[in-house]
Parts: C-alpha cells; sequence; structure tokens
C-alpha cells in the first residue's frame, strides 16, 4: 500500500544535518521518537502513533498507521524502537540515504548502516 496524504514534501533533513552536524541531528531523530513514543513500552506503537496524529490534527487512517509501523519495524514486534525509527528517517530521505559521514555517526551510535 502508497501511502498519499496529498501533500508535497520536502525533505528538510540535508539542511538540518548541515546546521545542526552529525551528532545534534541524531540527537534530533531522537528527541522525535520520544515524542511519538508510548512512554510505558518504550517503542512507538500503534496506540501512540494514532493518538499523535490525533493530537497533530491529522487524519489517518488505521490501515495507513499499520502500514507506517510495517514499513521500518525490522524486528516484526509491531512497534518501532528507537534505532528502528531513526533508519526509517533515513531511508524516507532521499538526500540522505548515501551520505557516507552519516552512516559512520549512526555506526557509533549503534544502528548498522548496511540496514539504511
Amino acid at each position: 500500500m502508497e501511502l498519499d496524504f496529498g501533500m508535497d514534501f520536502e525533505d528538510y533533513f540535508p539542511s538540518m544535518f548541515a546546521h545542526l552536524g552529525a551528532e545534534g541531528f541524531i540527537g534530533e531523530l531522537c528527541y522525535g521518537f520520544r515524542l511519538l513514543m508510548d512512554v510505558n513500552k518504550g517503542l512507538i506503537t500503534f496506540e501512540s502513533l494514532k493518538m499523535n496524529c490525533f493530537m497533530l490534527g491529522l487524519e489517518v487512517r488505521d490501515d495507513e498507521l499499520l502500514c507506517m509501523l510495517k514499513e521500518g519495524d525490522l524486528d516484526g514486534d509491531g512497534a518501532l524502537n528507537q534505532m528502528e525509527f531513526c533508519i526509517l528517517m533515513f531511508r524516507l530521505s532521499p538526500c540522505l540515504k548515501d551520505g557516507p559521514k552519516i552512516c559512520n555517526t549512526i555506526t557509533h551510535q549503534g544502528v548498522d548502516p548496511k540496514v539504511i
């Protein structure tokens, strides 16, 4: 299933990376993860994603939310941990996925760049 929210996508990650540097950028991704996660489970779950979309005023169908989670769920548990979330964000950014400098930083954060 392809998601289409009727919005144009502008990739701000390269400019954020240029402004913040590698470690600052990874820190911002981790902050974004914490905003979306279920605080009791430490994961982005279907329920936490649905609640956050509602709070942001986004009307997203349940099947679209499940598709989002499935796209990034590498271990098959139905939720996203911080590493899976960061990998997904890099995979969704067409301008960043080939950046060797970023891949080196991710390796130091415990993420295997070959997965990206």
